[in-house]
Order: structure tokens, then sequence, then C-alpha cells
């Protein structure tokens, strides 16, 4: 609200547009047409070496829940 009152122009927030721009979009006062708000997301780096260790692991341990399934399932067919 202070932004408002004050009549200040903030970045990726706040824009003082004259009579002539409203105007000129139309006196269309979607936001997007005066502010805008996009900010790229940083591309987080990815450990590969690390992945494959985790798939790894997860193979094993999926291996391991078939073996005991596979138990299971044939005490349950007796």
């Amino acid at each position: 609200m202070a932004t408002c009152k004050s009549r200040e122009e903030v970045e990726k927030y706040a824009h003082v547009a004259g009579f002539e721009k409203i105007k000129g979009n139309g006196f269309n006062l979607n936001i997007p047409r005066y502010v805008d708000t996009f900010e790229e997301e940083e591309e987080e780096e990815i450990d590969i070496d690390a992945v494959q260790i985790e798939i790894d692991e997860l193979e094993k341990e999926l291996k391991k829940v078939r073996v005991k399934m596979t138990k299971k399932l044939k005490e349950i067919r007796r």
C-alpha cells in the first residue's frame, strides 16, 4: 500500500503508468502489461555420479524386495 501511496517505481513490483500508456494498452490494467515479474530460474547442477550411485542402490533394494515377494507368493500358493 505504501508503494501505491508514494507512487514509486519498484522493479518487478510496481510501475507508475501515465494516461497515454494506459490508453495505448486499451485501458487494460493487467499487471503484466506494465510490470515484468518474470524471474529466470537458476539451473541446478546435477551430479551424475551421485545420481547413478543412488539408482544402483535403489536397484539393489528392488532386487531384494522382489526376492522376498517371490518367497511370500510361494508360501501363499501352498
